[in-house]
């Protein structure tokens, strides 16, 4: 058998938790906290309540928040001046993946210098980060379990992909209490990209027993409590959410992702196009196009989203893949690139910045920049 390596972080979970922050936090050290937010987590009233939690503590802080969706390089270099000025150690942040990202930018070039960019790729870091405790407040994203952290670089207009082991962070706090006051709307991205997450993370080259059991494991209780989740808000269902999310985060932190994220990143880093929104829009397109070259593991999430199976592997498949077509109408949100883009003239650009996604390594089939076009084409 292959050797395999799993890496998580430390990880909390659990209704309440989010009042053991502070206690994680002195556990490694912290005499000044880093706080990362966004404008979006305080209207919603998290900021304060963590601040508070810091606060009984008696703990120091400091806080950044000029934090956008597809977080930019600019942010990330202002982020690097205000912890080196304030003298900050322990890097904490709040929020879903713009936040979080964010903050591992910002961890990074105090610690190795230089600029964001430097870092794009696999591996590419060398020093040890600050201490780094991340508190989710959506699901999605799951960089607080994983060893990714995507930037925009606004000169190039690409989503970078920086991946590195040292980007874990230590302690991950998941309090499902703080997706209740998340709106159907604003949930509805997020949980495309786990379900993402788990597809792709199935099919990578690179999966191996331990991530396959967490990429299916997220992938089926994102199959029976998205509709609940959604039509009641009810924290029962959120938090499997919650649950699912972990699972698939767990799996494609260690097997990768593929062919899906490098069309999305490209259309963020072009377009600002919100990245789940691009794989409720492009999933089903990508699957298709991976289908010949994994039809057993297609045929697994095809019975697992629509509970049986049909008279083959590649009937299952599809049955599947419709299925998900079917749920994206259902959910009453956009089905076509044309309904977000405003043209398509630029989508021979964005092919040729995704076929260099470094994500695409770990695709189970190869495509061309030609073959992303007619993708993009096809979800148009």
């Amino acid at each position: 058998m292959d050797v395999f390596k799993f890496a998580t972080p430390e990880f909390i979970f659990g209704r309440g938790s989010l009042q053991y922050a502070s206690i994680c936090a002195k556990r490694l050290g912290a005499s000044k906290i880093f706080v990362v937010s966004d404008p979006g987590v305080e209207e919603a009233g998290w900021v304060e309540k963590l601040l508070d939690v810091l606060r009984a503590e008696d703990l120091d802080f400091v806080y950044y928040c000029d934090v956008s969706p597809n977080p930019r390089d600019f942010q990330v270099r202002k982020g690097v001046e205000l912890y080196q000025r304030e003298e900050a150690d322990v890097i904490m942040a709040l929020g879903g993946g713009s936040p979080m990202d964010t903050a591992k930018g910002i961890a990074l070039i105090v610690s190795n210098g230089g600029d964001i960019r430097d870092y794009e790729g696999a591996n590419q870091v060398r020093n040890p980060l600050p201490p780094m405790v991340f508190i989710p407040t959506t699901m999605g994203s799951e960089s607080n379990i994983s060893q990714f952290t995507v930037i925009t670089d606004l000169e190039r207009r690409v989503k970078m992909t920086l991946i590195s082991r040292t980007l874990v962070p230590n302690i991950s706090i998941s309090d499902p209490l703080l997706l209740g006051t998340l709106t159907r709307e604003l949930l509805i991205p997020p949980l495309y990209d786990s379900l993402a997450h788990a597809v792709e993370s199935y099919v990578s080259p690179i999966a191996n027993p331990f991530t396959e059991v967490w990429s299916l494991k997220g992938l089926d209780l994102l199959i029976r409590h998205i509709r609940p989740a959604l039509e009641h808000l009810h924290i029962d269902d959120l938090e499997q959410l919650a649950i699912a999310g972990s699972s698939s985060g767990m799996a494609f932190t260690n097997a990768s992702v593929g062919l899906g994220h490098a069309l999305a990143h490209s259309l963020g880093g072009m377009f600002d196009v919100v990245h789940g929104t691009a794989h409720s829009l492009l999933l089903p397109v990508v699957m298709r196009y991976n289908l010949p070259a994994c039809k057993e593991k297609m045929a697994k999430i095809g019975e697992i989203i629509t509970g049986k199976r049909y008279g083959s592997d590649e009937e299952t498949a599809m049955a599947g893949i419709a299925a998900l077509e079917e749920l994206r109408e259902e959910l009453g949100i956009p089905c076509r690139l044309r309904e977000i883009l405003p043209d398509r003239t630029m989508l021979s650009q964005a092919s040729h910045n995704a076929v260099k996604d470094i994500c695409m390594l770990t695709n189970p089939r190869e495509a061309t920049w030609k073959d992303i076009l007619n993708l993009y084409y096809e979800a148009w």
